[in-house]
């Protein structure tokens, strides 16, 4: 029986699905945190690989990765704000070396993301906007990837939603990611309280209706509703979907980035109204086992 391996590599953690033409039969997560060395990343993939193979004890005909790195034409890596010591790296004789004997593909996580909610929802025209510990995201038109095979991935972590807001990562001022993401978000909650705050804190206090996370939050949903907007004047997608790990947890965003959208619809337009996404914060990494089954046939 044919196994096929989806991986999604995210910031802080990496997870592993590996399903076979009767479903699911693996799935794990591990922490992944920044080791400052591309080499010490890659070993302690292959040592969950490794770890993998010993479990399934098959061979794995194909795997499908979900990056957040920017990758150029030539398959070498030009950008990974978390993990720099990528940057000029094969990912794909990275990846090869990983697999020797599967076929291997990899696609930008946020693509793989919203062709995974286009299918599970069966919407052709669907935008999707994974919040996590950055912001990605897919746009699907016509059942295909947009903007398309060989002409980047669709950035909308860095659709510019504040002209004079916080600095982004990538040198710019007022991406969405630099706004939106979970880090940003818990940040701005700890400026706002005045001590840290984890995760736990900011939902706990979002229940409590706590100001300070609400006013925290509020601004990562008012920024994502800007960008949504934006992507719904241009293309006018069926449905968006809002996923990624930190918006899974605090399943208030969601209706947040609706009463904004609500508030930026133009007279005598319907606003696109924001919805979850289907699969949480697994829409990656269903995308990924999506890639890994494409390729395969």
């Amino acid at each position: 029986m044919a196994h096929y391996l989806g991986i999604d590599i995210g910031g802080t953690k990496v997870a592993f699905r590996v399903e076979t033409d009767a479903g699911c039969v693996d799935e794990t997560t591990f922490p992944w945190a920044p080791r400052k060395s591309a080499a010490r990343d890659l070993a302690q993939l292959a040592d969950h690989v490794a770890g993998l193979r010993t479990r399934l004890g098959a061979p794995l005909r194909s795997v499908g990765v979900a990056m957040p790195a920017t990758v150029g034409p030539d398959d070498r890596i030009t950008a990974w704000p978390s993990r720099p010591e990528w940057t000029g790296l094969s990912l794909d004789a990275s990846l090869r070396a990983l697999f020797p004997q599967s076929a291997v593909a990899w696609a930008d996580d946020g693509d793989l993301g919203a062709l995974a909610e286009a299918r599970a929802s069966g919407c052709d025209d669907l935008l999707y906007v994974g919040v996590g510990t950055g912001v990605g995201g897919g746009l699907v038109l016509n059942g295909a990837p947009c903007p398309g095979l060989g002409r980047g991935s669709f950035e909308i972590g860095h659709v510019v939603v504040e002209l004079d807001g916080t600095f982004c990562v990538c040198g710019r001022q007022g991406c969405l990611q630099a706004i939106a993401s979970g880090p940003e978000t818990l940040e701005r909650a700890a400026l706002l309280r005045g001590e840290a705050v984890t995760f736990d804190d900011l939902r706990q206090a979002l229940h409590r209706e706590q100001p300070w996370a609400m006013s925290a939050v509020d601004r990562t949903a008012r920024a994502l509703a800007a960008a949504v907007t934006g992507v719904g004047e241009l293309v006018h997608p069926e449905r968006a979907v809002i996923g990624g790990g930190f918006a899974a947890g605090i399943p208030e965003i969601v209706g947040w980035v609706s009463e904004h959208l609500a508030v930026l619809a133009r007279p005598g337009q319907p606003p696109l109204r924001a919805e979850p996404a289907s699969l949480g914060g697994l829409s990656s990494l269903r995308g990924a086992v999506s890639l890994a089954r494409l390729i395969a046939s």
